[in-house]
């Protein structure tokens, strides 16, 4: 008898594991109904036996409510109960995190202590409680997936010992890493090193890690910014084959190549970039034809046409998906003999496009379009200074021609803001560099008219090569694959939110459909300019704004009120607009529709990449901050206060974008807490209050390279 009550154990123990292995396969993908064959098949369990277990193991869940049925036969995750989830934790500075679960609008907090061994950005598995009545909590049970396995940080040797640690930013991991003598590498006391986990055993306090890289003394800038690339595991170089490949690339432009295309040669070409820029993707033709219309060329390098897929550089490009703009240097996603020669649309040289070509009226109105392949002369390289000064003075080279754009472009921009497009026209900021990239002075780039008409043509172009693609003659969606870039509706909360709060600054906003959300927006932004409260408002329109994405559902792009959008005129530094121009010659070829899940899986990576170059070329801007503050210590300055947070807020100085943290336990006149429903932190006793928009005098006083943090101080008016 005793055996057989310890075979029952041992199978209820069999069906627990199962249970669990199935609800963590079912996590992947929380919104998935699944019959029990696939999810026999998904965990690897296919023989009959086998699939007995599961049939059992399925029950038990479905008794516990784990998992529903959403109909017969057929399982959902049940996100409804307490349970496990899986999502992407996001940790902040003080070691507690987030954890973001699809088809779930709030992030559930985990508390340092149930943080177990999970890092920045892992895909966890979570059981999730509801603490003392308050909101969902939860703890981690295991971490499904390492977001990274290499970690930037400082080495600490422990003197008299043969082992050391490597010291992180909380916000990346909430521990150290041991480091034993035999995987030092070389690193010295204080260096900024990469490290790699090996192992994380469950009773140890500290993950186990070897040196891979040592970056240099830290607060050097060359060691600063490989660590802001390392950070998010961003190559700064390529690997040489990849450089043998793009050298060997046959660059002529031969006749018979010529032979296969629109020999556009012959018509008025030009290029429109910044002054620093080395990679023209982009350049314009015009030309007034017989009956009367005016003929616009958006051509784009063609990419496509010199890198193939399947090869190594193509691989790569993929692997980056992105260019990225550091401060003091590109890392771009093509070797440069491409991004800076072949593809590069230089002036006076014959190079190879793919082509939007479209006759248009006086009124902008599009009678004919055209897509394909061409080959270009650019007979001129004009800055945006340069195009700039033909618009405000009338006077110089292609000046003519550059009206007739501008005209054009004002139109179109016009209509699209009539549409329900939304202008956020936020300056952005640059430095000034010295031989040794240290910074000498800030400066504010800012969209003139120049900026916009290149804007509204390539708007155009990604506009029309989407719709060609996805609507037949009749204007009906052909179903066809195609990589979009779509955004999302705002979300309703956010924008109620930010309707009361600017309603207490005087403004109002309609939010009864779609085109008011719209105009409304365009309203607010246009009344703020200029006023004390500007950035902090068109900050909070932009947080109640979703993120731009790239994906093969065409639910249209809510910023620019468009239904079908594109990125196609940028292929030497993003990779979606080189999976656009594959797609679109497959079409014009007559090709079928591919496959749309592979296409999914690589607009995903583009998202991903883009969102990492992002938070890179932010760091590298808040180094040069903190580095050209450095200078100004001890210094006072008017700010702005541009963000709250329950241990302090942000201040930010207007004239040179530079941020910096006033703790509130450094506000010593009384006992401040956050107000977060007015973005303000109020004192208890005086009821004294800073809130967001607030001009504030501040001392600066200190200025962390490494953390990239700079500390000021409240100076009291008196």
């Amino acid at each position: 008898m005793k055996n057989k009550k310890h075979t029952s154990h041992k199978n209820e123990q069999k069906l627990q594991d199962l249970g669990r292995k199935i609800l963590r396969f079912m996590n992947q993908k929380t919104s998935k109904i699944y019959n029990y064959k696939q999810i026999a098949e998904g965990i690897d369990y296919k023989n009959p036996r086998q699939r007995e277990l599961v049939i059992q193991a399925l029950h038990r869940l479905l008794a516990t409510e784990k998992i529903k049925e959403a109909e017969k036969g057929k399982y959902i995750v049940n996100l409804k109960v307490e349970g496990t989830l899986t999502g992407i934790i996001d940790f902040n500075q003080s070691g507690n995190a987030y954890v973001t679960v699809e088809g779930i609008n709030d992030d559930i907090f985990v508390h340092q202590k149930n943080v177990k061994d999970a890092l920045q950005g892992d895909k966890v598995l979570i059981i999730t409680y509801n603490f003392k009545g308050k909101k969902l909590e939860g703890s981690v049970v295991e971490v499904l997936e390492r977001a990274k396995e290499t970690f930037v940080g400082t080495f600490q040797k422990i003197p008299e010992k043969d082992f050391g640690f490597v010291v992180f930013d909380k916000k990346t991991i909430n521990t150290d890493m041991f480091i034993s003598k035999n995987h030092f590498n070389n690193a010295e006391d204080g260096d900024k090193v990469i490290v790699k986990m090996l192992k994380w055993d469950t009773n140890s306090k500290n993950p186990e890690g070897e040196i891979i890289t040592v970056l240099g003394a830290p607060g050097e800038h060359e060691t600063e910014i490989h660590s802001i690339l390392a950070e998010y595991g961003l190559p700064y170089n390529f690997p040489p084959e990849v450089e043998h490949d793009a050298d060997k690339i046959d660059r002529s432009i031969n006749a018979e190549e010529v032979a296969k295309r629109w020999d556009m040669r012959g018509i008025c070409t030009f290029t429109i970039d910044p002054k620093d820029a080395k990679d023209f993707d982009d350049a314009l033709s015009i030309q007034k034809l017989e009956n009367g219309l005016w003929q616009i060329g958006v051509h784009i390098a063609d990419v496509s046409h010199y890198v193939k897929p399947g090869t190594i550089l193509d691989d790569e490009a993929y692997a980056r998906a992105t260019s990225v703009y550091l401060v003091d240097r590109v890392v771009p996603m093509l070797p440069e003999v491409l991004s800076n020669d072949v593809c590069s649309l230089r002036p006076h040289e014959d190079k190879f496009t793919f082509s939007a070509v479209f006759e248009m009226d006086e009124e902008a109105k599009v009678h004919k379009e055209w897509f394909g392949r061409t080959v270009i002369h650019s007979d001129r390289r004009f800055t945006y200074e340069e195009a700039q000064e033909r618009i405000e003075t009338g006077q110089g080279d292609l000046t003519e021609e550059i009206l007739q754009l501008d005209k054009l472009a004002k139109i179109m921009r016009q209509d699209r803001i009539r549409n329900g497009a939304i202008t956020f026209d936020r300056s952005e900021v640059r430095f000034n560099l010295d031989e040794e990239s240290n910074p000498i002075g800030v400066y504010f780039k800012v969209s003139k008219d120049s900026n916009h008409l290149i804007e509204e043509f390539m708007l155009l172009a990604n506009k029309k090569v989407s719709e060609f693609v996805s609507l037949n003659k009749r204007k009906e969606p052909t179903g066809n694959t195609f990589i979009y870039r779509i955004h999302d509706d705002p979300d309703p909360a956010k924008l109620k939110s930010l309707q009361e709060f600017v309603y207490t600054f005087g403004y109002k906003m309609d939010l009864a459909n779609t085109k008011k959300v719209a105009e409304s927006l365009n309203r607010l932004l246009n009344e703020v300019k200029g006023k004390g409260e500007e950035n902090m408002i068109e900050t909070l329109a932009m947080r109640s704004m979703s993120k731009a994405v790239y994906s093969t559902e065409p639910i249209g792009h809510y910023g620019l009120g468009f239904d079908y959008y594109t990125h196609f005129t940028s292929p030497i530094r993003r990779y979606p607009d080189l999976i656009a121009h594959r797609l679109l010659q497959h079409y014009l070829d007559g090709g079928k529709s591919p496959n749309k899940e592979e296409v999914e899986e690589k607009a995903k990576h583009c998202s991903a990449m883009e969102r990492l170059a992002a938070d890179a070329e932010r760091d590298s801007i808040k180094y040069m901050q903190v580095k050209f503050m450095e200078q100004h210590i001890g210094e006072i300055f008017t700010g702005v206060i541009s963000g709250v947070a329950e241990y302090g807020f942000w201040v930010e100085i207007p004239e040179n974008g530079a941020e910096g943290m006033i703790k509130l336990r450094d506000l010593v006149d009384d006992s401040y807490s956050l107000d977060a429903k007015n973005y303000a932190i109020v004192g208890s006793r005086t009821g004294n209050t800073y809130q967001l928009g607030d001009q504030v005098k501040i001392k600066v006083v200190k200025a962390n390279l490494i953390a990239k943090q700079l500390d000021f101080k409240i100076i009291s008016e008196n």
